[in-house]
């Protein structure tokens, strides 16, 4: 009888423990989502670290073997380090040591109010983070946003970037055919739309998920707007400053990009002599996440190239 009981109480609470993380998968998936993440980069090493930058807590991630020539990739608007996360392991087998910060601002970095989030102090911060990790040169990489701001950093910078590379990169004159404003969408019908720009047939988004993205669209929604008046005023913009890199450079373009279209790429390849460009079949906005099988190994072969 006492076993009984004991059998009984012990599934009363499995079934309580089941129904309070049915609970909170229901009331915050994406952060569970980003729990479930970090578990997979620990178990396939990567490490989550952070560091002072200028009076800033900047978090970044980072893999590969200790003694690795260095690469720094940085995000795009919205984004975070993990967005890398499958791409990363394509450099790293390749021996290459991988940083991924998180830029001031998003994921798990500082929100200082008195920053200006713009592309210039956002490489600015970039080439902080550098100096704090005693990294003299890398190779650097950025996407949409980031790719702006390594070509920054690349045009200020010249003898810390070996190679540069830019995925669906922003960063030219040219005003965005799209709502910008749906960087921040206020509603469900709007992450639709969002996600329709990001990639090529987008699944559809649940409501309750959909809630929480809204929840925390809005609690960042600050930073977002600072980074866009400011990159809307084209003063940042890098038509002129992109033929003077002389660093090789590798352009990886999704074919289906709506927010950064395919033309634009053809634009930076024609501005920078010396640059590669390998455009992905099938892939949008989000091809270093999506289309890692079809990019990493190119990526690799770039690096490693004498």
């Amino acid at each position: 009888m006492n076993l009984r009981r004991v059998l009984l109480r012990l599934l009363a609470l499995i079934v309580l423990l089941a129904l309070a993380a049915g609970i909170v998968f229901w009331l915050r998936p994406v952060e569970c989502a980003w729990e479930l993440l970090d578990l997979r980069m620990a178990l396939t090493g990567i490490h989550s670290r952070t560091v002072i930058v200028n009076g800033m807590r900047i978090h970044y991630d980072v893999t590969g073997p200790a003694d690795g020539s260095p690469v720094v990739l940085v995000h795009g608007l919205g984004g975070r380090a993990e967005d890398w996360v499958n791409l990363a392991p394509y450099l790293t087998r390749a021996g290459y040591r991988v940083y991924m910060p998180d830029l001031p601002g998003y994921g798990r970095s500082a929100e200082p109010r008195d920053f200006s989030y713009s592309v210039p102090d956002e490489a600015g911060a970039v080439v902080a983070f550098m100096d704090a990790m005693g990294l003299r040169q890398v190779d650097l990489g950025g996407w949409s946003m980031g790719g702006w701001i390594v070509q920054w950093v690349a045009d200020r910078h010249p003898e810390r970037v070996n190679r540069l590379m830019l995925f669906d990169s922003a960063g030219i004159y040219e005003t965005p055919a799209w709502n910008t404003a749906l960087f921040t969408p206020q509603n469900a019908a709007e992450i639709d739309q969002l996600d329709a720009l990001l990639m090529p047939h987008p699944p559809k988004v649940p409501g309750f998920v959909a809630a929480d993205i809204l929840r925390i669209s809005r609690r960042r929604a600050w930073v977002i707007h600072r980074a866009l008046d400011s990159m809307l005023t084209g003063r940042d913009a890098t038509d002129k400053l992109l033929p003077e890199l002389r660093m090789p450079v590798l352009i990886v373009w999704g074919a289906e990009d709506h927010i950064t279209p395919i033309g634009q790429a053809g634009i930076i390849h024609r501005l920078v002599p010396q640059s590669l460009l390998d455009v992905i079949p099938g892939c949008g906005h989000l091809a270093p996440e999506q289309c890692a099988p079809e990019i990493g190994p190119g990526v690799a072969e770039f690096l490693t190239r004498k």
